[in-house]
């Protein structure tokens, strides 16, 4: 143990380092509420009900355009109505004035149609004049107010043939008449009726493209707002799974704004950087409460300890006053190097015990674990010799270092190794086994005991806080939750096994260091977006 180590004012400093990294976390996780909280905010809520209202656009649109198109399909079919009507009376008012020209008959018959036909379109004058418009409706009333007068003049000049010498020509003059303008009217209402039918076709045309693609259209704009609705929350869930992932194995790094807005997901994400915070909090509690029970654990052994060279020191002390007239200078120096070395002998003991209660900052740096597990078996070597217990370790080949914080490490295998002494009997067996992990990328740490084993049944609830099987006032059920946080935080595992009456063993799984790197201890912002 170095003179630096046992410094008052070294001690002072590690505190001060040790405040400045809380304090460091402390203001991590509020510039990170700060950057979630100053983003613009765009909820998710919002985008829900924005969707919605896009889609009910898109109905209403789809809904206007085929009422407009039904509208002009039922002005189409009524005209087509009136003009099947009207030419009914027309065709057949023309048959009569054939029939009358070839054999003299159902002239009144053709004049009662053209009556008909006439109340026809009275009856919908202003409807033909929406439909067709008034150029075309005034061209058919021309028409047909012209036929109608030369039927009439004829019924007059058919009245007078006998009294009247200019009979048959005025007829015949007549009847040329009557064949041109019914044969224009009836064009010129074929002419109509072919162009609605075409103007139907294409109205019904329209709104069977109006259906396709308007259901393409929606079908298209569901599937991608169903796409970047999914993408948004599922892409957002995934993040937060990494980031409760990385919570779980320990790492307390706060969530960094990951988008440019803000949302739902930023609430929850400032949550759970407070809850962060609370757990580091009752973490660091939880460690120095049991590091305190396994300072005072040590305690006993180091007073123990600590009587050897004290009494050395005062038996020496007595005899240097008592008989230091009748002693040579060589047994002067003799008797008082004695005393220099049984003090540092005092010193190292609780040096070392100094030294794993100081409270530190986190301070990952590259570790030799056998190194460290001598240290630890050392600072441990008082209780372990106070109990009889033999312990052993043994290092399987050249294993790589490990990245992590020495003080935390040596806290969780000191842990485990009080524990395997408890379990022991007096006389007992400790091993210590150093080897390689059985999956790639891991050394593996296994504390052997062969003492009273765990009941089957307890056997999983053994890293739940508080539980214990040791008797009361002996246990706080701290110790393997403790050792497990702290093993999860360096990205590892603890993994037991036990046999009643036979003994228990304790893996402990570490990452290796394959290529050297300097690592965040975390009291720094992050410089990348989660």
């Amino acid at each position: 143990m170095s003179q630096k180590e046992g410094n008052p004012h070294h001690d002072l400093a590690d505190q001060a380092m040790s405040l400045e990294g809380r304090s460091g976390r402390i203001h991590a996780v509020e510039f990170t509420r700060k950057a979630l909280l100053a983003r613009r905010r765009y909820s998710l809520r919002l985008y829900i009900y924005l969707g919605f209202f896009l889609i009910f656009l898109i109905a209403v649109g789809v809904a206007t355009s085929m009422m407009l198109t039904m509208d002009v399909v039922e002005k189409k079919l009524r005209f087509l109505e009136i003009a099947n009507e009207y030419m009914l009376e027309i065709r057949q008012a023309r048959r009569f004035e054939k029939n009358f020209f070839l054999h003299g008959t159902n002239l009144n018959d053709a004049l009662e149609n053209v009556y008909q036909a006439k109340q026809i379109l009275n009856d919908n004058k202003e409807e033909l004049g929406k439909i067709i418009g008034k150029d075309s409706q005034s061209i058919i009333l021309f028409n047909f107010i012209r036929y109608e007068v030369l039927l009439k003049r004829l019924v007059d000049l058919e009245q007078t043939k006998r009294n009247n010498p200019d009979y048959p020509q005025r007829k015949k003059e007549v009847e040329s008449e009557l064949s041109r303008y019914g044969q224009e009217m009836v064009s010129l209402a074929n002419h109509l009726m072919k162009k609605e039918k075409e103007a139907l076709s294409e109205a019904i045309l329209r709104s069977r493209h109006i259906h396709m693609y308007s259901l393409v259209f929606l079908l298209f704009f569901l599937v991608l707002n169903a796409y970047l609705l999914g993408s948004r929350i599922l892409g957002t869930i995934g993040r937060f799974s990494v980031h409760a992932k990385r919570i779980g194995s320990g790492d307390f790094t706060p969530i960094p704004p990951g988008r440019r807005f803000r949302d739902e997901f930023t609430d929850l994400a400032i949550e759970i950087n407070q809850m962060i915070r609370e757990l580091e909090s009752r973490e660091a509690v939880l460690i120095q409460s049991h590091k305190m029970r396994a300072i005072g654990t040590l305690t006993a052994g180091v007073a123990h300890e600590l009587n050897n060279p004290i009494n050395n020191i005062t038996i020496t002390a007595h005899m240097l006053l008592e008989d230091y007239d009748h002693l040579s200078d060589e047994e002067r120096k003799e008797m008082v190097r004695d005393v220099v070395n049984e003090a540092g002998r005092s010193k190292a003991i609780i040096s070392d015990l100094l030294d794993f209660a100081r409270e530190s900052g986190t301070q990952l740096e590259p570790l030799d674990l056998p190194e460290l597990l001598r240290e630890t078996i050392h600072l441990a070597s008082n209780q372990i010799r106070l109990s009889g217990i033999n312990i052993e370790l043994q290092s399987r080949g050249h294993l790589p270092r490990i990245h992590g914080d020495r003080q935390q490490l040596r806290q969780a295998f000191l842990n485990l190794i009080l524990n395997a002494v408890d379990a022991s009997s007096k006389g007992g067996k400790i091993q210590v086994l150093l080897v390689p992990a059985d999956e790639p990328g891991y050394v593996a740490v296994k504390m052997v005991d062969f003492g009273s084993g765990i009941p089957e049944h307890t056997l999983d609830s053994i890293f739940d806080p508080f539980f214990t099987t040791k008797t009361s006032g002996k246990g706080t059920g701290l110790g393997l939750s403790v050792s497990q946080g702290i093993v999860a935080k360096h990205g590892g595992r603890i993994l037991a096994s036990s046999v009643q009456g036979k003994g228990s063993t304790f893996t402990v799984t570490l990452p290796v260091t394959t290529i050297p790197a300097d690592i965040d201890s975390g009291d720094n912002l992050p410089g990348r977006p989660a």
